[in-house]
């Protein structure tokens, strides 16, 4: 039995290798070759950029014969070639996001920023922005070429080398918009990868999207310039005086210092410090818009395979994906792009399994689908419920019909995986002699807090009765009128609690009310506004992907489907839509959740996932009208 055991052990992890295997033969095919031709794809737009720099870092008005010969002479020259092999290994840092990261708080922002990966991210980035930046100066020439430069001789007649503060310059600026470009793509979400809802082909889109890429470059290194001139203005003694007392070299008390005001004031340098940024920029956007327009582009997977070797990479099984979420949002965009373009497709998807005449097809792709939209409803019902239960008074029928209702409008959908969400809270039912229960919910049965400033005779509004202050024993406490807890109900159950507990919580809720009361402690937790919105609905692509697949699917199997097999599951499909539109309808209803997001002036960061939420209502609406107006009276 034991050696029947192992052998049927080693046989089930044989096939989940084999699986592993083809589900990564795939994935290398779809978006590795992708990655790998978007990075070639910049390789080879890089001698026109650099072209484009050099004409304009040598450029002479009064001098045109002898300023192309210059830039001819230059692009041929070995160290322009040099400049470009560096400029290659920019082009291998991309780190795409299919799901937005949105800090709900400053102090998650803050966080997010100081990440050790964070760090090292930006720390790679300065190195490549002073990378370039070397590159750039070598190029330009003249007083920017090198870092230490002959300026005069010593009393023993040697040649004393002394510190070029313009190159020094330069190099300090692209690490400071190598900082810049990393901390811009925390903020802004530079790396997210969004879907378009109309397909381009791929020369089309980037012609479109060029103009706005070298708009947002010479804007970001205009600001990115400004900054760093300001910068340098208060601080730039500091790296000036630490290298040159490192390399031993000698500052030039002949020249005027770059850390002056008469020193920043050279148009010349600010020049080529604005075209030197604006070639760093571009050569990272490109890069950025050339991975999202490859990544993004329509794949078409099999519904259904002739061979089992080949099932792991059909429709229905890499819908089922959790690790790789590129392919998960590839598989239910072609989701929706068959279900509203492709007839033989469809009747795939609706076919019957041979042998045995089963809807395995259909049972998948529905399944995967119902799975998302209850995850998306406990989400929202879950948060719902966190917020009624901060203070407000929530509705105990609709948050527990709610929840009723979305989980059995998924109970009835075979061998399909759930995320159990426990329930949060009870149902509401407000205690008001409890000394945990809130002041608003007083108010609002008609009862006054004895322990309110406000209680009891008040002769004038100025006058108010002080509480006990914070770090004040209990005893103190109860002379000045506050009550010691004895009794902690908790869901209808009584529970005897001693007095040093009851004396820490008490404790512990002064000083998070002491804290909130702080300025800064307020200005760092406190939640942004939309963000908690727009993060419940990042992922909302996926979402608004699957409502479109079943909805077309649905609508399409009235006359397409022969064998039925759609009709078993469209109550629990149109219970789904039902429940999720009540759970996004009170979740519109609560602050910040209907505002619309501002505009930016011009930046390379995606800012789609703003506006999820709303095209997520208008897909689930959208998704109800078309299945009740082709059904119509059949639905009864």
């Amino acid at each position: 039995t034991s050696s029947y055991k192992i052998v049927f052990e080693a046989e089930k992890m044989y096939e989940m290798c084999l699986c592993e295997t083809k589900f990564s033969s795939i994935f290398f095919q779809v978006v590795i070759w992708r990655a790998v031709a978007s990075i070639a794809w910049s390789v080879l737009l890089l001698p026109v950029t650099t072209a484009v720099f050099v004409l304009l870092s040598r450029f002479s008005l009064f001098h045109p014969i002898q300023w192309i010969s210059d830039c001819t002479s230059l692009l041929t020259a070995s160290s322009t070639i040099f400049s470009l092999v560096v400029l290659l290994f920019m082009s291998l840092f991309v780190f795409p996001l299919v799901v937005p990261s949105i800090p709900c708080s400053r102090m998650a922002l803050l966080g997010t920023v100081l990440h050790p990966r964070q760090c090292v991210h930006s720390l790679v980035y300065c190195t490549m922005g002073m990378l370039v930046m070397w590159c750039a100066s070598v190029t330009i020439g003249g007083r920017y070429s090198t870092l230490g430069t002959p300026c005069r001789q010593s009393e023993s007649g040697e040649v004393v080398t002394c510190l070029n503060e313009y190159h020094l310059f330069l190099l300090l600026a692209g690490a400071f918009m190598g900082y810049s470009h990393s901390f811009l793509g925390v903020v802004q979400n530079m790396y997210y990868v969004s879907f378009q809802p109309i397909q381009q082909y791929k020369y089309p889109r980037f012609k479109g999207c060029l103009p706005m890429v070298v708009k947002c470059s010479v804007i970001q290194a205009l600001y990115s310039a400004r900054n760093f001139a300001a910068l340098y203005f208060f601080f730039g003694y500091v790296p000036k005086t630490w290298i040159s007392s490192t390399l031993n070299l000698q500052i030039d008390s002949s020249l005027q210092p770059l850390d002056s005001l008469t020193g920043l004031l050279d148009f010349s340098l600010l020049y080529h410090l604005s075209i030197s940024g604006a070639f760093l920029y571009l050569t990272w956007y490109l890069t950025v818009l050339l991975f999202r327009i490859y990544v993004t582009e329509a794949y078409s997977f099999p519904v259904q395979s002739t061979f089992t070797e080949d099932a792991e990479q059909c429709l229905p099984k890499v819908l089922a994906e959790k690790n790789t979420l590129v392919m998960k949002f590839l598989a239910l965009q072609d989701l929706a792009l068959l279900s509203q373009h492709s007839l033989s497709r469809r009747l795939e998807v609706f076919n019957l399994s041979q042998p045995g005449g089963h809807p395995h097809n259909w049972n998948a792709i529905s399944g995967e689908c119902l799975c998302l939209l209850s995850e998306l409803t406990q989400r929202l019902v879950a948060h719902q419920d966190a917020v009624a239960s901060n203070g407000r008074v929530k509705s105990q029928s609709a948050s527990s019909d709610t929840r009723s209702a979305s989980s059995s409008s998924s109970e009835d959908i075979a061998e399909t995986p759930r995320l159990s969400v426990p329930v949060l809270t009870a149902p509401f039912t407000p205690d008001v002699d409890s000394p945990f229960s809130s002041p608003a919910i007083r108010r609002l049965v008609g009862q006054q807090d004895p322990h309110s400033p406000w209680s009891g005779t008040v002769q004038s509004p100025h006058i108010m009765r002080r509480g006990p202050k914070l770090w004040m024993s209990s005893s103190v406490a109860g002379e000045k009128g506050s009550s010691r807890f004895s009794v902690i109900p908790l869901h209808g159950l009584e529970t005897p609690v001693n007095s040093c507990s009851c004396h820490t919580l008490n404790c512990s809720a002064q000083v998070k009310s002491f804290l909130a009361k702080r300025v800064l402690i307020m200005y760092l937790f406190n939640k942004l506004p939309e963000a908690s919105s727009q993060a419940l609905f990042a992922d909302s692509q996926a979402h608004i992907w699957a409502l479109q697949g079943l909805s077309h699917l649905v609508a399409a199997s009235f006359s397409e489907d022969q064998f039925g097999v759609v009709q078993t599951t469209l109550p629990n499909i149109l219970s789904c839509l039902v429940v999720l539109l009540e759970a996004v309808d009170r979740h519109f209803k609560l602050p910040h959740a209907s505002s619309k997001p501002v505009r930016t002036l011009c930046s390379m960061g995606d800012s789609t996932y703003k506006t999820l939420r709303f095209a997520l209502r208008a897909a689930l609406k959208t998704a109800i009208y078309k299945i009740t107006t082709t059904f119509g009276e059949h639905l009864k």
